[in-house]
């Protein structure tokens, strides 16, 4: 008679090998690994073109406790990195006048390039960042050491120091990988703390989810997916033992709520104004900036927030900032999966760009993983924790589903990490007797995961085996997971012993600023002295080299580059391609007049003569490009040429496209400018700024 085999079933057997001190001890080994293995892998890269800007931002919070640089994002990051900084020296230009972002960010990154060492401030804040980002995951080990199991944690530990993408952000001052930790580790706080009501977890899942408040506003996901099935489960859930009543309940998870709320004002030192001043010193006023927000629904939940003072002034400029151009969308060409579209993709543009992003043996890790909780294979007790942990990833990806897609990978990092959980899950699967496959399947998983992505020595640029690699991505995408603008300082070593000593000046269509950081390092390139190249600028054909963004390169609705996209290079830097010889670029000439009247038009002291002017050359070498008549258009108004203005707004409306809230917008500024005095009519806003 033949043996029948043992069902499938995952025990619990919560930690049957791992104590304590070896937990630590591995725990701590693999964040080490994944800190030294990140150090080796990003050591040649340069600052991600937000860097500067929230490193100067974080020096003048700590230093004068001021909170009107960067409102866009919370202060945690840029308190931890600004605090190191300040105690090591750095040094601040006093406050002036700031106009829109663009002259803020400028202002910013002088103060990171010019009036300090770029290198010495990158060298302290990687090590600030490092420092951070370690224990944010060693409390995200702790918190699933709480709800699954050692072997569940350090299986996720391993899964997120093999990703490159989380790699790639250990060191960076940005705001992506903290609030995927932090919001991670709230979610699975949440889920004891929703299950045993027990003061200590529902401290703790408070003050994780404050955290994540405090690093960056997409962080509002989890608080409001947190209240729902906070709620949830204190009417439905058994009471497991406990005695408290559902109204207890309630109290508790309002007091986890609040909580989380105050964090978040500490983090603004309990302040509501962002300023020692008594009227706003924001770039931007914050009612302009709730202005701008199309959507009804969400103008009247900023006003309110605004009103009602529930969050630090900042905070909500910058959840207005957020959702404007982070859900409702940049006007942006984009490039997904091959394919051009205007500000919205696909729905499965994300799920797609994390299938294409993290490497194979992750993926098939997190499969099964999924596969285990709806087969019903797990603990008992693991199945409301990891229902809560898919279910929040569904969430997230559904609000991603329904913003823009500019940011990539990095806007879906929180669901990268929830489900780095699952894979978690799965490295504790193969330690049951009745999993025998999976005792081979998951080491070999891990390693091949491994040989895919610890090769790769620049990890933002890793793109999988199913797109070939990241030599090639750029062809499919064009969104920030691509490229970020790291090979700056390469860009500038190719430069000194390459161009230098031939005396040749290249043009740069890179994330590397001619003004700022090219004159930091020594770099001259065409736009280092707008004098001497204006003839150059202004002739139709351009002759000499090119160091290209592989973002440039792309298939774009506007300032479209073909004729490159078509050349043979001569050197490529990574995502930096460099090519030489004779070609007729206007999709390189529109944009640079274009971005040399954003320089003139929102300076300290505007030239709005000059920007007039770069104006009407960029629209008439590219029309396609709708922004650049919007822009013109309020120039002329502000300059009392109401025919030059309607002829702009006119040449604009028709190149939009498709968009009916676009259109309606410039249609009745059209109609302002026709029938009122030009003093009353307040400029459009180009949707190119946010």
């Amino acid at each position: 008679m033949g043996t029948q085999s043992a069902p499938l079933r995952v025990e619990s057997q919560k930690d049957p090998i791992i104590r304590p001190r070896l937990f630590i001890l591995l725990l701590i080994l693999i964040v080490g690994s994944a800190i030294l293995r990140s150090a080796l892998a990003t050591r040649l890269d340069g600052f991600t073109y937000d860097e500067a800007y929230h490193i100067a931002a974080g020096v003048s919070y700590v230093k004068r406790a001021d909170f009107r640089l960067n409102p866009e994002h919370p202060p945690l990051v840029k308190l931890w990195v600004g605090s190191l900084l300040s105690a090591t020296g750095f040094r601040l230009s006093p406050f002036r006048e700031l106009n829109d972002k663009s002259d803020e960010s400028g202002f910013a990154q002088q103060d990171v390039f010019l009036h300090n060492d770029p290198d010495s401030v990158q060298r302290r804040s990687r090590i600030a960042m490092y420092t951070l980002n370690g224990l944010l995951l060693i409390l995200l080990a702790f918190a699933l050491r709480r709800t699954f199991g050692s072997v569940a944690a350090l299986g996720t530990m391993l899964f997120l120091a093999i990703d490159p993408t989380v790699a790639a952000h250990l060191p960076v001052v940005m705001t992506d990988l903290p609030v995927a930790l932090l919001g991670a580790s709230a979610v699975v706080l949440a889920a004891c703390a929703f299950k045993t009501w027990r003061w200590t977890d529902l401290v703790a899942c408070s003050v994780a989810l404050g955290l994540a408040l405090g690093a960056k506003h997409s962080s509002t996901v989890f608080y409001v997916f947190l209240a729902l099935a906070g709620a949830v489960l204190a009417i439905f859930l058994p009471r497991f033992g406990q005695t408290d009543s559902r109204l207890r309940r309630f109290g508790k998870l309002a007091a986890v709520l609040v909580g989380a709320l105050t964090l978040l004002w500490g983090l603004y030192f309990f302040r509501f104004r962002e300023s020692t001043t008594m009227r706003e010193a924001f770039n931007r006023p914050l009612a302009d900036k709730i202005e701008d927000v199309h959507l009804p629904l969400y103008r009247f939940a900023l006003r309110q927030m605004a009103a009602t003072h529930v969050a630090p002034r900042a905070y909500t400029w910058g959840l207005a900032d957020t959702l404007r151009a982070g859900v409702e969308g940049r006007a942006a060409s984009r490039l997904a999966f091959g394919r051009v579209y205007y500000i919205r993709v696909p729905k499965y543009f994300f799920p797609g760009v994390i299938a294409l992003k993290l490497p194979i043996g992750l993926s098939v890790l997190v499969l099964i993983g999924i596969v285990l909780f709806l087969s019903r294979c797990l603990p008992p007790d693991w199945n409301l924790p990891a229902a809560i942990v898919l279910l929040a990833s569904l969430c997230f990806l559904a609000v991603l589903s329904s913003g823009a897609p500019y940011a990539g990978i990095r806007h879906a990092l929180p669901v990268v990490v929830l489900l780095a959980i699952m894979g978690g899950i799965t490295a504790h699967a193969a330690l049951s007797p009745s999993t025998k496959s999976l005792k081979v399947l998951v080491p070999l998983a891990f390693l091949a995961a491994a040989a895919s992505a610890l090769p790769v020595m620049r990890p933002w640029e890793y793109y999988n085996e199913i797109i070939g690699g990241g030599k090639n991505a750029y062809l499919f995408f064009n969104d920030e997971g691509v490229d970020m603008g790291q090979r700056g300082k390469e860009i500038v070593k190719y430069y000194r012993e390459v161009l230098r000593p031939v005396g040749e000046v290249p043009f740069v269509g890179y994330p590397l600023d001619p003004l700022i950081e090219g004159k930091a390092r020594g770099m001259d390139c065409v736009g280092s002295d707008p004098k001497r190249d204006e003839a150059r600028l202004n002739s139709p054909t351009w002759s000499g080299t090119f160091i290209m963004s592989t973002w440039t390169l792309s298939k774009r609705l506007w300032w479209d580059s073909p004729q490159l996209r078509a050349a043979a290079p001569v050197a490529r830097i990574g995502n930096a391609i460099v090519f030489r010889g004779t070609f007729m670029l206007p999709g390189e000439q529109a944009p640079t007049m274009y971005f040399l009247a954003d320089l003139k038009l929102y300076a300290e002291k505007p030239d709005l003569e000059a920007a007039e002017r770069l104006l009407r050359q960029s629209a008439a070498i590219d029309p396609t490009a709708f922004f650049v008549n919007i822009e013109l258009g309020n120039v002329c108004l502000k300059r009392g040429l109401r025919e030059d203005a309607l002829r702009a707004y006119t040449l604009a409306l028709a190149q939009a496209p498709n968009d009916s809230a676009l259109r309606r917008s410039i249609e009745e500024q059209m109609r302002r400018v026709t029938s009122q005095s030009l003093e009353q009519i307040p400029a459009l806003r180009n949707p190119q700024l946010e």
